[in-house]
């Protein structure tokens, strides 16, 4: 047992990260099973979808899970009633302050984390009550911090400022992975991008295909002045990249994004003008395979990567 495995009582310090268009309860209860901890993604759900889900997801483990919540979600009043309604008893916050709700939730007898992108913001979620942060590094998919901070330089920066347990996310797919973030101070890691390319992920399945294929540098950075989000280069990101060069207001590039792009991509399988959100690590996927096989074989090469590590000598 370490701190995170006994925060959730779960046996793998592994959590699933709480993807948007990813992560419902087929994923977040298979991750469960398999001895991780899996969260449904609130954030691209209609209030009583994210219920449906939690529901579904308590017939499916008998296991601990949680929901992540974006704070910038436009219904999060009715987010949070359902939580507390549904028992809900992990959560994970991120995209906004963590004093908003944590009070509120921990009274109700919730664990909260809260996702950060620096050691500032770390420590802002610790003073708010907050029982684990993620810190999530550049590499990672999805949206990002704006600090471009690595995870190989944050986590330890992060251990340094904070008491309360910590979890590396981002370019992290592997037990060698996982145990390079363990060394540098981290008590669990969160993972996402491997888990979008899984059986139970609720990606579209050319989606998880294109995944497989993203190559070292098929991803990049970009949309900073809007939502920092790291996405595979395809028609979409081209277009970006050259209304960039024309400087685009903020409203311009708001208005090529417009609306449910990343749906379109990553959920509805439109490879050309959707929104194809992933890590850096993209590039160290090669297949698509259950959730607890993708556990199983963390594990297997977390052991054998330890095994590296002893034998080395200087």
């Amino acid at each position: 047992m370490n701190k995170i495995t006994s925060l959730f009582n779960i046996k793998y310090p592994i959590i699933q990260g709480g993807m948007i268009w990813n992560s419902g309860y087929k994923l977040a209860s298979a991750v469960s099973n398999a001895g991780g901890l899996g969260l449904i993604g609130a954030g691209s759900m209609y209030p009583e979808v994210l219920r449906e889900h939690i529901q579904k997801c308590k017939l499916a483990t008998s296991k601990p899970f949680g929901v992540n919540i974006p704070m910038l979600y436009p219904n999060i009043d009715e987010i949070m009633k359902i939580i507390i309604e549904e028992n809900v008893k992990i959560v994970f916050t991120s995209a906004g302050n963590p004093k908003t709700w944590t009070s509120f939730l921990k009274q109700h007898g919730v664990t909260v984390v809260h996702v950060v992108s620096s050691s500032v913001f770390a420590l802002k979620a610790q003073d708010a009550g907050v029982d684990a942060v993620v810190a999530e590094g550049f590499e990672a998919g999805g949206h990002n911090g704006r600090e471009e901070t690595t995870t190989l330089t944050l986590i330890p920066m992060v251990k340094e400022k904070i008491t309360i347990p910590l979890i590396a996310a981002g370019g992290i797919a592997t037990g060698a992975g996982m145990l390079a973030a363990m060394t540098l101070g981290a008590d669990g890691v969160q993972i996402g991008s491997r888990f979008v390319a899984s059986t139970e992920s609720s990606a579209h399945i050319d989606f998880k295909n294109t995944v497989v294929d993203t190559k070292e540098g098929g991803t990049q950075l970009t949309l900073k002045e809007l939502a920092p989000v790291r996405l595979i280069k395809n028609k979409f990101f081209d277009d970006v990249q050259r209304l960039y060069e024309t400087a685009p207001t903020k409203e311009e590039l708001q208005t090529l994004l417009g609306r449910a792009r990343a749906k379109r991509g990553m959920f509805e399988g439109d490879l050309i003008e959707g929104e194809l959100e992933i890590g850096q690590i993209a590039g160290l996927i090669h297949d698509i395979k259950p959730a607890a096989a993708i556990i199983d074989e963390m594990i297997a090469d977390f052991e054998k990567a330890k095994q590296r590590v002893a034998q080395l000598n200087f």
